[in-house]
């Protein structure tokens, strides 16, 4: 079911950054049409989410943003992918070594030959533009307004991946979407990006992203589970951040890294709100901006 927009004062957007942790409930599954009725109960313009499926045997191989846009009745949306094939599956490096790392000498002869095959169908890093019939975990943004221009981005990676399938760490890629959307008072350019959660690259991944969002038309606003506790990502971008209130974990919340920045002729002429969906380790995060100007050009 669609659900239907209630109506807000002149000039406002309703925006919502969610980390659905796949979808993922208290009962421990993943159940599409329950995220997809909880998302849009929430009533947003746009909604941004992180940590989302699509295809992954864990979640019954469902379309998790399909879902979401359906319900919200959203004009536009788009995912891209962090990782590309099935979430868990085996990296190159574990089904050349029967699981145990570098440093182990391959497998022989028809274990290798095994192991290549494995390879072929291991989560891998995502260009941002696989098919929709391979598996990807990701981001999403979703809107009910028109959008005029998307952007996506591939942030630089903690844990480098030779020929994009050989992981030599830990960290998963990170990547970022920008939409330009047109509200009723003018464009508004909205970002969604997750970022590592590896103190030193999540810091570093915030100013190349802001060093790459200075061309983009403003104003703007960047959502997401940037994983940067309190102020730190305002004092570090120098852009407004209003989220003033813990998003994680979603039981007991003691730590804000879920974030609106805004930047330029906005403002959030109230509080945002940390909701509690019953689903995810995070709460969704619920804020109304306005726009206060004629936007600027890129790089104004």
């Amino acid at each position: 079911m669609t659900a239907e927009p209630r109506r807000r004062a002149d000039g406002v957007v309703r925006l919502v950054t969610f980390n659905v942790q796949h979808g993922r409930g208290d009962d421990g599954r993943t159940d599409a049409d329950r995220l997809a009725r909880a998302v849009a109960a929430l009533d947003a313009d746009v909604v941004a989410l992180q940590e989302v499926d699509r295809g992954q045997a864990r979640s019954g191989g469902a379309d998790l943003v399909r879902a979401v846009a359906d319900a919200l009745g959203a004009h536009d949306h788009r995912f891209v992918p962090a990782l590309a094939g099935q979430v868990g599956a085996p990296t190159l490096v574990a089904a050349l070594t029967g699981g145990r790392g570098p440093g182990h000498r391959a497998r022989p002869g028809a274990a290798v030959v095994r192991g290549l095959l494995d390879a072929g169908r291991a989560t891998r890093r995502a260009r941002g533009d696989e098919p929709a019939d391979v598996p990807g975990y990701g981001i999403a943004l979703l809107t009910r307004l028109p959008v005029g221009a998307w952007r996506r981005l591939r942030l630089p990676v903690g844990t480098p991946w030779l020929l994009g399938r050989l992981r030599l760490g830990a960290d998963e890629p990170r990547v970022a979407l920008a939409a330009v959307v047109e509200t009723p008072q003018g464009p508004l350019t909205v970002v969604n990006t997750h970022l590592s959660s590896w103190r030193r690259w999540n810091r570093l991944q915030l100013r190349w992203l802001a060093r790459r969002l200075r061309g983009a038309p403003r104003p703007l606003v960047l959502l997401g589970d940037l994983n940067i506790p309190g102020d730190l990502p305002a004092r570090r971008t120098g852009w407004r951040d209003a989220v003033a209130t813990p998003t994680f974990p979603r039981r007991r919340p003691r730590s804000t890294i879920d974030h609106v920045l805004l930047d330029g002729a906005v403002r959030a002429p109230g509080p945002a709100r940390a909701v509690d969906l019953g689903l995810s380790d995070h709460l969704a995060v619920v804020v109304d901006v306005e726009l206060t100007g004629g936007g600027s050009a890129p790089g104004a």
